[in-house]
């Protein structure tokens, strides 16, 4: 991470490691950071429920660029599942709308619902969500009053674990802490409620803090009050390297990429998978594009240095 100063930043192009509080939208965060940086040119990768905390990538500048590839990254969160209540929100925002004992359900009869929610699953988003239905946010539609039912999409949980059961309430409630990975579009509010339906005793989710995307982790992020303090910033070279298989190329194969022009493709120097994004770097470390094969060339997906 390196440290931008007032007069720096509003040149520096790179990722900002956000621990996100409770209670700020993921758009409010953005906005900070547009202040701290000293530019307009700022987004997210990825909203975080006001709810929820942890890992929010925020792009500057040129990583601007970058978020549309760190958005369909694998996810880690760990969380509390609280079985026994549904809530209109799946999760603690909303009012409860149903309660129902739980006391008889065991830690076998979780693990066993979980380990049916792991792999490869089919997932129905929750209502209250930012997909849009005919034009209008799912949440939106909600709010006023109409019924909606949004279409299961296939999710992929490679981990769901748990951690704790605590009965609580006299063993009525029960609060399981967990911790999920999975794929990108995956609803972890939706995890709370299926698990809770499959127990016959709804459930929803009561705590949610993210600790990874992709290859960032919480070890390496800011809160707000402290990016305040001392503003740092991942360089778009560091954040690119992090995120792609690396190729460094030469000056004459860096000027060509710098005019949109193809070089030999990446997989004919380089092991890696068919179709894969590639990061080229001029010989002085500087990101020059990225890269992907077609046939025996390699072409620019994207060009970060100047014609």
């Amino acid at each position: 991470m390196s440290k931008a100063g007032q007069n720096t930043q509003e040149q520096a192009s790179g990722l900002v490691l956000v621990d996100k509080d409770q209670g700020m939208t993921s758009h409010d965060v953005v906005g900070r950071i547009r202040r701290l940086a000293g530019t307009r040119k700022v987004g997210h990768a990825g909203t975080l429920d006001p709810m929820a905390t942890g890992v929010l990538v925020v792009g500057v500048n040129k990583a601007t660029r970058l978020l549309t590839y760190i958005v369909g990254h694998d996810k880690t969160y760990t969380a509390t599942i609280r079985l026994g209540q549904n809530t209109v929100t799946d999760d603690a925002e909303g009012e409860i709308i149903s309660e129902r004992i739980a006391a008889a359900v065991s830690d076998e009869d979780i693990e066993r619902e979980v380990a049916l929610l792991s792999g490869d699953i089919q997932q129905i988003p929750s209502s209250v969500s930012a997909i849009k239905v005919d034009g209008k946010r799912s949440y939106a539609r909600v709010r006023a009053g109409e019924q909606v039912e949004l279409k299961a999409r296939p999710v992929t949980i490679s981990r769901f674990e748990i951690h704790e059961v605590r009965r609580e309430n006299g063993g009525k409630i029960l609060d399981v802490d967990v911790t999920v990975s999975c794929s990108s579009g995956t609803y972890i509010r939706a995890l709370a409620r299926d698990l809770g339906e499959a127990l016959n005793v709804g459930g929803h989710l009561t705590a949610l803090r993210r600790t990874e995307v992709g290859p960032y982790k919480i070890e390496l992020t800011r809160t707000l009050e402290q990016l305040a303090q001392e503003f740092e910033i991942l360089p778009i070279e560091k954040a690119a390297a992090a995120l792609f298989p690396n190729r460094t190329v030469s000056v004459d194969e860096a000027v060509e990429l710098s005019f949109g022009r193809t070089i030999p493709a990446s997989h004919l120097s380089m092991d890696i998978a068919e179709g894969q994004t590639v990061a080229a770097f001029a010989p002085n470390g500087v990101l020059v594009a990225l890269l992907e094969d077609k046939g025996d060339k390699a072409r620019t997906a994207l060009v970060f240095t100047a014609k």
